[in-house]
């Protein structure tokens, strides 16, 4: 297999609603941000030089048309060239990047974007004179449709029914260790311009918002966004051809699908993809599940309720099983932590493209391993290691894992 390098990243803002932007405007901004960055950083080239797309793109009813990516390979000036489009959900994002880095892994190419995008939020209902029904509506079609459609499950009540059975057999997370995870990742966007929910507040306004679905409140979910995200990858030859400065190598790539009834798992208060995805990808980088805390610098997780991110602690090998929430109490995961999870602001404090939330956040990470996230900088990069995650789909049941290193990482 070829090394595979992220050698260019752009992301727009993440917004409640772009009024003046169609889904393959956002698209194409977010391309054309990548491609600046590729040329600052060493590489001189164009869309012309581009052989490939792979898509992101989660929801047809968002964009209120099927197929879309075809109309933003027009967009972008694509046409004649291959595009593959990715849907699976919250992980829609991650197994982009996933099919994207095994295209230029496999020789298919040697010169690929991969991007994603959304815009959820002009499927305008006329009864209430929101977006909201819609878009909850729009989500809940991943759902099964012939018995859990009709009762009313929605994504957090998804979620929820996971994080209520992982409290039952280890007495965590609590609700106030779920609102340490919305204060710091709502903290933590405030040093990130392009993120939708920057706000200090503490752990009480946290427990005062209003009951979403117990125990989740307000401030313990995402919002969702309108919003793209581009990476470009590169073979090992290309980045020696375009003389890259600064490449950051993907290392380890996992995923892994479980069952989408959650009732038919062995155990319910396990997000089980989480698992095989993580130590697939850890494997492959040559790194060890037990080990990982002390291996990597930082980690872009996939919030989407605070809850499942504690969770997730325990199950990408951060810490023992059970002790997820002890770990947020002590700071394990804050900015000065062991691992700082989410410096972006995760999910919950950028906000939730779908499609493009997994983009996002690894070229979050692969900036961080730059040196060139800015204010949301983390200060410590001593292992030159980082990984993104992504989760969704019916029950969570699809998780990817995407480890990148830099130069000196990768001189380890």
């Amino acid at each position: 297999m070829k090394r595979v390098a992220i050698i260019g990243i752009g992301t727009t803002p993440f917004k409640t609603r772009y009024l003046d932007k169609t889904y393959f405007e956002l698209a194409y901004d977010a391309t054309k941000l990548a491609l600046e960055d590729s040329n600052k950083n060493g590489a001189e080239i164009t869309h012309d030089d581009l052989q490939s797309t792979i898509y992101g793109i989660y929801n047809e009813l968002f964009e209120r048309q099927f197929m879309p990516d075809i109309f933003i390979n027009s967009y972008i000036g694509m046409n004649n060239k291959p595009g593959t489009r990715i849907a699976t959900g919250g992980a829609t994002g991650g197994y982009t990047v996933r099919m994207a880095y095994a295209e230029i892994a496999s020789g298919l190419s040697d010169l690929n974007l991969c991007l994603g995008v959304e815009k959820c939020n002009d499927c305008y209902d006329e009864q209430t004179g929101t977006t909201t029904p819609e878009v909850l509506n729009s989500i809940a079609y991943s759902t099964d449709m012939t018995y859990e459609y009709p009762m009313g499950v929605m994504a957090a009540s998804s979620y929820v029914s996971m994080v209520n059975a992982h409290f039952e057999e280890f007495g965590n997370p609590t609700e106030e260790q779920m609102a340490l995870v919305s204060v710091k990742n709502h903290e933590n966007a405030m040093n990130n311009p392009k993120a939708q929910s920057p706000m200090e507040i503490t752990v009480e306004d946290v427990m005062n918002s209003r009951i979403i679905c117990y125990p989740f409140k307000l401030l313990d979910c995402c919002l969702y966004s309108e919003a793209s995200a581009a990476l470009i990858l590169a073979s090992e030859d290309k980045v020696t051809e375009l003389k890259v400065e600064n490449p950051i190598w993907i290392t380890g790539v996992g995923a892994a699908n479980t069952d989408c009834f959650i009732g038919n798992r062995e155990d319910m208060g396990r997000l089980y993809s989480n698992i095989y995805a993580a130590k697939a990808a850890y494997k492959m980088a040559g790194l060890e599940y037990d080990k990982i805390k002390s291996q990597i610098d930082l980690a872009e997780l996939h919030d989407a309720f605070s809850g499942q991110e504690v969770i997730s602690y325990e199950e990408l090998g951060f810490v023992p099983f059970g002790e997820g929430g002890k770990w947020i109490e002590s700071g394990g995961p804050l900015m000065d932590g062991e691992v700082p999870c989410c410096p972006s602001g995760g999910l919950i404090g950028c906000g939730h493209a779908v499609g493009a939330t997994g983009i996002m956040s690894t070229g979050e990470a692969a900036l961080q391993l730059r040196g060139d996230a800015g204010k949301h900088q983390v200060k410590t990069i001593e292992n030159g290691r980082a990984i993104s995650h992504s989760i969704g789909g019916p029950g969570a049941a699809y998780a990817a894992i995407i480890v990148m290193e830099n130069e000196e990482g990768m001189k380890k």
